[in-house]
């Protein structure tokens, strides 16, 4: 069974299997070097064609074809409907027992433990999410009276919390939408607790669901005016210098989308990294701000602008082992693993995605990129790392 958006080439080279291309393209009459480049997706079989490899593969004309088109860096939407259905207020009945906000903080900081470090966060969040938003909810709608002011904010607080979670599972799960959505409770549940903090974290998640909507210039907006806002939020000085850190990283970030690379290592080098210093290694409201966080996001800019060598040297003084995010420590080894298929390094490419296995298996196989990775290596890479390459993709149901 192959996955239905496999490109036509990628199928044909799967069930072609270890069958020599020179003997499958005489025995269907064509020459080697164009199975070659229908294999590489460089050229298109005719349906006659098509049907004359199916033949000698032993597989039905159908198989060949894609449901659907060729693999894009859109996230493939993986949802859990239960989840879904949770967001849409099918709760617990009235009649249930309101949580105490001590107990939701609890679940919700362990929910937040396992969507950062667990290997299995998809699955994790699965069973413990909806749950937790209907009693969530229920709790919200129970302390809305002005008679309870403390366990109103601190229940908001809660709210606030799971919604940026919400947003991060979303968005990592294909619906933007959704995610637009749980971000946009999240302000509410913020500024209804009336806390500064949470307020900027709302503002700094909303600008990750615009980024995520390819909406930059909305994303920049709104981390700059949130950054603005805290200047004279009372807070903690540490948490001011970190969210406002956090946030200049959004702007970073847009810039860059916008192909801006100056002004992205500017703001990087002139705001990000001097907040980064001042506060060191952290994780306030979950933004795994601090300095390996910003050498991240310097990678990722020397990346996007095409200078691999700037990248990879850069990458090479990153330890990502102390990261409270294992999402984090992915998205940069996947960053690297871009670097070296650009340089055309293919078993460089396929250590990497074999490390990234190792570290999270449900963010790999989710991931259009590294799906991308892969079909690369099977396309271009000498034989043996073609065949890693494909175990691999069978292992995470590209195949």
């Amino acid at each position: 069974m192959v996955a239905p958006d496999l490109p036509i080439g990628d199928r044909i080279r799967h069930y072609r299997g270890e069958r020599r291309q020179d003997v499958v393209a005489g025995l269907a009459g064509i020459s080697p070097d164009y199975l070659s480049q229908i294999e590489r997706g460089l050229k298109i079989p005719s349906l006659p064609i098509l049907h004359a490899i199916a033949q000698e593969l032993g597989v039905p004309t159908a198989a060949l074809l894609a449901d659907s088109p060729a693999p894009s860096r859109v996230p493939p939407e993986t949802t859990e409907p239960a989840i879904v259905q949770a967001l849409m207020g099918y709760g617990p009945p009235r009649s249930t027992p309101v949580a105490v906000p001590a107990a939701l903080r609890e679940r919700v900081e362990s929910a937040w433990r396992a969507w950062q470090s667990s290997p299995t966060r998809f699955t994790d969040m699965a069973s413990v999410l909806p749950g937790l938003i209907a009693e969530t909810e229920r709790a919200a709608r129970a302390h809305c009276s002005p008679d309870g002011t403390g366990a109103r904010r601190d229940v908001l607080r809660v709210t606030a919390d799971l919604y940026f979670l919400l947003r991060s599972y979303l968005r990592r799960t294909g619906r933007i939408d959704l995610s637009m959505m749980a971000a946009d409770r999240a302000v509410r549940a913020a500024e209804g607790a009336d806390d500064p903090l949470r307020i900027a974290a709302a503002q700094w998640n909303m600008g990750h669901v615009l980024l995520a909507a390819r909406e930059p210039d909305g994303a920049e907006q709104v981390a700059l005016r949130a950054v603005e806002e805290l200047s004279c939020a009372p807070m903690e000085e540490q948490e001011r210098l970190a969210m406002s850190g956090a946030l200049q990283l959004v702007a970073v970030v847009a810039e860059a989308r916008r192909r801006e690379w100056s002004a992205a290592r500017t703001r990087l080098r002139m705001h990000a990294r001097p907040a980064a210093r001042r506060v060191g290694e952290g994780n306030i409201m979950w933004t795994v701000f601090g300095p390996t966080n910003v050498d991240l996001h310097e990678v990722s800019i020397e990346m996007e602008a095409g200078d691999t060598n700037e990248a990879l040297h850069v990458a090479e003084e990153v330890d990502t082992g102390g990261l409270p995010s294992m999402e984090r420590s992915f998205t940069f080894n996947l960053e690297v693993a871009r670097c070296h298929n650009l340089r055309r390094e293919d078993a460089a490419v396929l250590l990497s995605l074999l490390e990234l296995e190792d570290l999270a298996p449900e963010d790999l196989a989710r991931t259009p990129l590294a799906r991308e990775l892969m079909l690369t290596v099977i396309r271009r890479g000498r034989a043996m790392h073609a065949r890693q390459a494909e175990k691999l993709a069978e292992r995470v149901g590209v195949f």
